[in-house]
């Protein structure tokens, strides 16, 4: 009888969530996710987030980059988040749960952006990965211009636009499109 071995990808998660820095961080200061530290540093990059901002998060799932926002924005702010993925609720942080690219789901995001006006548009969207470079990028880039076109529509003139985007096959291409919509 042959021997069951762990997998490559479950040794990966083991080391990962044993080892990981960012887990123990989260752990010890019992966030929801990892991502916190991921936004938290493009803030303190760039200084981005204010107090009394209004922001929409898409890919919200698990809220690890609402809660960071939370804090920052403060009492006056506001989020709109969406994900596939339910979330805990958050206090002040409006949540729909549903695919971005669904009509019905776009559409409420946008009748429920008609009450603010949006400062900043976060997407940490990720596709299910498949393990293919190819396919991956291009599903990646398939939810980057659902992020693009609500981002379009709703963020204010002076606005911040974060999105997630995966490197290979198309990322200079895709780069410059952003460059080409986006100040800088």
């Amino acid at each position: 009888m042959k021997r069951h071995t762990k997998s490559k990808s479950s040794g990966n998660w083991l080391h990962r969530n044993f080892h990981d820095l960012y887990i123990k961080k989260r752990n010890i200061k019992k966030l929801r996710s990892r991502s916190w530290f991921k936004i938290k540093e493009i803030d303190k990059k760039y200084n981005i987030f204010q107090k009394g901002m209004n922001i929409i998060d898409l890919g919200a799932a698990p809220g690890g980059w609402c809660e960071y926002l939370q804090e920052k924005i403060g009492q006056s702010g506001h989020i709109l988040a969406c994900d596939l993925i339910p979330i805990k609720p958050l206090k002040r942080v409006i949540f729909l749960q549903g695919d971005v690219s669904n009509k019905s789901i776009f559409k409420k995001i946008i009748s429920i952006s008609k009450r603010y006006y949006w400062n900043a548009i976060v997407s940490d969207m990720s596709p299910n990965i498949s393990g293919c470079s190819v396919v991956d990028n291009a599903r990646s880039f398939y939810l980057s211009d659902i992020a693009i076109s609500i981002a379009n529509i709703l963020l204010s003139k002076n606005g911040y636009f974060i999105i997630k985007l995966f490197q290979g096959d198309g990322f200079n291409q895709y780069i410059k499109k952003i460059n080409d919509i986006f100040l800088k």
